[in-house]
Formats: structure tokens, C-alpha cells, sequence
């Protein structure tokens, strides 16, 4: 009996370990075939935006980053390499202002998000998708404060500031819903950059890679029924209507709401090229100007749309003289922005463009009268603006009228804060800048270049700039070169800081840091194999009509003495 239980003991352990050796084998096999079929997550990475709609990325590799370039080739992905982190985040800027979809950044730790902070600050305050996605260091490595190469105390601390979210990724399943958390953003609320940050450990660390499904698309809140029927009560009965639209609603259908309630409509500049040009009931001229604010303060019902109605846009000269005595009724995608600056009468919390469509639906069309046109036509006057100011919407003019669809691209420089007072746009997206809101200098180039990689290839986008503005990014001259970028640059040059000097004279203090030693950019621009024109006031038309023939960048330049001589 002892025998036969040994021996029944000795096969059942036999048994046992066959199965455990089987088992062990098994899975051995089926990890080894699926880290056969596995990748990195940087190397994955790609996929994932493309499953989103990502088309473009901009950045500067490095060590940090090449994890993040080795799916770039099969993905589709058209990559654009500037000479500067701020210009990649400019071009991202400009890219999606014009395609109305975000582009992605991938940037370097440390100093490469110390260089974009400044780009992702500027869309941050206009409300310019962006998804910049970086590195870190790795985990045990990040914030020792041991001196490793990039690192930094807290990268993701410094970067919320600027975004809607900084995220840092910790295990590769935490990727996929952070970059849906970054859409749902995009694509439902108010736009603003998202920061992913990803350790270089989890970078490296291998993940399946099953077929990538597209990501479903997501819709912007429509209004709601009590809040749109409070706003149609209060239009349906206005008798002196005025629209106020911002960046926001530029999608909007802005003309036939006006026309439905033969409203004169102010737009920012954000929002300029919304309406056709010469429409009598568009306002050109910005809020701050005298008969602007009588219009508005003269109306009993202001519907605001997409608007932050922020001080640089209807406070320029911020004497706290803008006003708005009737019911005002504020349409905002941000639930916060609804209370911020003046107190609306009723707020509707919601995508301007559903809204704007729903009102049109439920408003009765107004019978057209001489009023509205005569009020809208009383702001455009523009002989009460200084000689220069007037030489400057002629130069802007006749951009539009001979290039009509070329977007004009600004930099915060004195021909666009001209432009920013009264100059028509004759396209949509077709007149933005830095020179409002954050007020960023270097924008206009590399914002302009990610424009024109958003439009077909046979047409062109034109950037004005200063000679100061300008040398914050001569590198990127050569990246509009590289990649064959239709951009049409305006240069005005008055060998410094002519905005800054004519406000420090006006204050009486000492001209100190304005006059700068500028080098020849021309020479700079024509060694980068731009095209190079120098016109005449009377030539300027037909330079721009040589520069539209031209494939490739193109420089106009032009003197103080040109620019005054309009």
C-alpha cells in the first residue's frame, strides 16, 4: 500500500511538472511572438496622430526625440524642420488658423520647451489648437536635480501656464486617452495647445501594435433650447441690432445673420474676412475708434459672438471708453469667458457657427433699411487717420486687391497695427497677427509659413514684418526655403523699433534700446534663395503680381521712405 502511494505520488509530481513546463513554454511562445510583433511607443506614436486627423509635424530632432521619428516614414506624416522651437510652434499656429485643424509639435526637454513657451503662449491667448508633445526625462531621472542633459525642476508645471493641459505619460496605456483628452478639447470647448510630455523610459518601452482605427469625430455643444430662445426674444424685438464677432466665429455664416437682421457687424481682427468686401453692413474699423463706440453705445441689443471682448480689441487705447448700454447678449464655447469683462443680459454657452445657423433658422428677415447702412458706413471713414496710418492701408489694399485670396500673416509691427484699425480682409482667415492679445514678436514668418502649407500649392501667403520683428527669426528664412513655401514677405524697414521710439517720444523718454544696428536683409534673404524685390510706391502692384508668379518664398522690401510714399 506504501509502495503503490509513493509510486502514485512520484508520477502525479511527473505530471505536474510537464504541465507547468507546457504551460511555461506556452506562454514563452506567446510573449516572444508578441514582442515580435511589438514596437515602441515613440515608434507608435505616429499612427496615433494620423488616427486623429494629424497631418503635419514640426520639430527639430534630437536626442531626446528620435524615439518619436522612427514611425515617421511609413506614417504619412509630412514633416517640417524650423531653425527655432518658437518658430515650430509660430508655424503651428499659422497652419491651423488656416486649415481650421491642429498640427503637432514634437519637441525636445528643457530647452526645447523653454523656446515654444513663447509660440504656445500667443495661441494660447487667441485660441489656436496646438499639440505639442515632448520628451522628459526618465523616471528617477526627472527633477533629481542630479544634472542630467535637458533636465528641468517641474518642465510640466512650467508649460501649464500656456496650455489647456500638460500631461506627463507614465505607462503607455495613460498615451491613447491623453491624446483624446487633448481632441475632445480641440474639437468640443475652446482651443487652446495641449502639452504630452513623455519619459524617455516609457518612450522606449515596447507596446503592441494592432492596426490603428481611426478616431471618431467629435461635435461642439449646439445651444441650448432656453438659452436660444431668450436670444431670439430679445433680437426679434431690437430695433438698432449691432454684431460684435471675434475669432470664434469666423466659421460663422456672419453674413446672413447680419442681413437676417440688418445688423451693422464690428469684427475683430481675428474675425476680419468674415464678410465680403465693400458689404454696407460691415464695420472694418476697430472698436476703439470714436464713431465705432458711438455705434455700439447708440444700439439696444448687441449680440457678441465668439468674442472675449478683451481690451486690446475694444480697449486699444485703454481709456475705459468702449461702453455697451442695451442688452447684451454674449455666445461663447468657454463657460467662463461668458462673464468676463462686461456682464451679459443672457448667456448662451455653445458653438458660435451651431448658434449663429439656429438663429438664422428661427429670426425673421428684417426689412433692409437706410439706417444700418448709414450707421456702418459712418465708421469707415478713414480721413481722420494719420498720413502714415492711411499709407499703410493703401500698401494693405492693394496686397488684397491683387492677391484677394492670400491670407495676410502679421507680425507686431506698424504697417498690421495700421491694418488692425481699419483694413477690410478679402478672405476667410485672411488677416491675423500677434500684434493684439500676447503680442509676440518673430510671429509673422514662421506663422506664415505653416499658413502656406495649409492652402493649395499654387497660392500664396503674405507676411508682413519689421526689420526688428523679423531678426528674432532670420533662421527660418531658410526653412521657408526648404520647405518650398509659397510665402510672400513684406518687410518694412525703419532700421529699429519704430512702434516702441514713436511711444517713447510721445512720452518724452529717452530713446534708449529702439535704434538698432539692422544688417542687410536683403543680401540675408537672397543667400537664402529667396526671390528679392525692392519696389517703388508706383511699382509695389506689379512686384507682388512677379512674387505670385514666382515658385518659392519672395521679399518685397520696402524703406521708411517707400512705406510713407503711398
Amino acid at each position: 500500500m506504501k509502495q503503490q502511494e509513493v509510486s502514485f505520488s512520484f508520477y502525479r509530481a511527473i505530471v505536474t511538472l510537464l504541465v507547468i513546463a507546457i504551460y511555461k513554454f506556452v506562454s514563452f511562445k506567446e510573449k516572444n511572438n508578441m514582442l515580435q510583433g511589438s514596437i515602441s511607443l515613440g515608434e507608435r506614436l505616429p499612427a496615433l496622430l494620423v488616427a486623429r486627423g494629424i497631418d503635419i509635424v514640426f520639430g527639430i530632432p534630437g536626442v531626446h526625440t528620435v524615439e518619436m521619428y522612427r514611425g515617421l516614414p511609413e506614417s504619412g506624416l509630412r514633416h517640417i524642420t524650423p531653425r527655432h522651437e518658437q518658430g515650430a510652434g509660430f508655424m503651428a499656429d499659422g497652419y491651423a488658423r488656416v486649415s481650421g485643424k491642429p498640427a503637432a509639435c514634437f519637441i525636445i526637454s528643457g530647452p526645447g520647451m523653454t523656446n515654444i513657451v513663447t509660440a504656445m503662449g500667443q495661441a494660447y491667448a487667441d485660441s489656436i489648437p496646438m499639440l505639442v508633445i515632448s520628451t522628459v526625462n526618465a523616471h528617477g531621472q526627472m527633477g533629481s536635480g542630479d544634472g542630467w542633459l535637458h533636465e528641468m525642476p517641474n518642465q510640466s508645471e512650467l508649460v501649464s501656464g500656456v496650455a489647456a493641459f500638460s500631461k506627463t505619460i507614465h505607462h503607455p496605456k495613460e498615451l491613447e486617452k491623453a491624446l483624446d483628452d487633448a481632441f475632445a478639447i480641440f474639437q468640443c470647448a475652446r482651443p487652446r495647445p495641449v502639452h504630452i510630455e513623455i519619459p524617455l523610459d516609457v518612450l522606449l518601452e515596447q507596446v503592441p501594435n494592432p492596426p490603428v482605427s481611426k478616431a471618431p469625430s467629435l461635435f461642439p455643444p449646439a445651444p441650448a433650447n432656453n438659452a436660444l430662445k431668450a436670444a431670439f426674444n430679445a433680437l426679434s424685438t431690437a430695433k438698432s441690432p449691432v454684431i460684435l464677432a471675434g475669432g470664434g466665429a469666423k466659421k460663422a455664416a456672419l453674413c446672413d445673420l447680419a442681413e437676417t437682421l440688418d445688423a451693422p457687424i464690428l469684427m475683430t481682427s481675428n474675425a476680419r474676412g468674415s464678410m465680403p468686401v465693400g458689404h454696407p453692413l460691415s464695420v472694418t474699423t476697430m472698436a476703439t475708434l470714436p464713431k465705432t463706440r458711438e455705434l455700439v453705445a447708440n444700439a439696444d441689443v448687441v449680440l457678441a459672438l465668439g468674442t472675449e471682448l478683451g481690451p486690446t480689441d475694444y480697449d486699444w487705447v485703454d481709456d475705459g471708453g468702449f461702453k455697451i448700454n442695451g442688452k447684451l447678449i454674449r455666445v461663447d464655447i468657454d463657460p467662463v469667458q461668458l462673464h468676463r469683462n462686461l456682464k451679459a443680459h443672457i448667456c448662451v454657452n455653445a458653438d458660435a457657427v451651431a448658434t449663429v445657423d439656429a438663429l438664422i433658422a428661427l429670426l425673421p428677415k428684417r426689412e433692409s433699411g437706410d439706417g444700418s447702412v448709414r450707421a456702418a458706413l459712418a465708421c469707415t471713414d478713414k480721413a481722420t487717420f494719420s498720413d502714415p496710418i492711411q499709407s499703410d492701408l493703401r500698401i494693405l489694399d492693394i496686397i488684397r486687391d491683387q492677391l484677394p485670396n492670400s491670407p495676410i500673416v502679421g507680425d507686431s509691427t506698424q504697417i498690421i497695427y495700421s491694418g488692425i484699425m481699419a483694413y477690410e480682409a478679402g478672405c476667410s482667415a485672411g488677416f491675423f497677427s500677434s500684434a493684439s492679445g500676447f503680442g509676440t514678436l518673430g510671429y509673422g514668418l514662421p506663422a506664415a509659413i505653416g499658413a502656406s502649407l495649409a492652402i493649395d500649392e499654387d497660392e500664396h501667403v503674405i507676411a508682413i514684418t519689421g526689420d526688428g520683428g523679423l531678426q528674432f527669426c532670420l533662421g527660418e528664412l531658410a526653412s521657408a526655403t526648404e520647405a518650398k513655401a509659397n510665402v510672400i514677405m513684406v518687410l518694412h524697414d525703419n532700421n529699429g523699433y519704430g512702434e516702441i521710439k514713436t511711444y517713447m517720444q510721445d512720452r518724452d523718454i529717452p530713446l534708449t534700446g529702439v535704434d538698432i544696428y539692422t544688417p542687410d536683409l536683403v543680401k540675408i534673404a537672397a543667400a537664402c534663395d529667396w526671390a528679392v524685390y525692392t519696389p517703388t510706391s508706383s511699382t509695389f502692384a506689379s512686384c507682388l503680381q512677379q512674387a505670385a508668379e514666382h515658385n518659392g518664398p519672395s521679399l518685397i522690401y520696402i524703406s521708411e521712405a517707400t512705406r510713407l510714399d503711398f
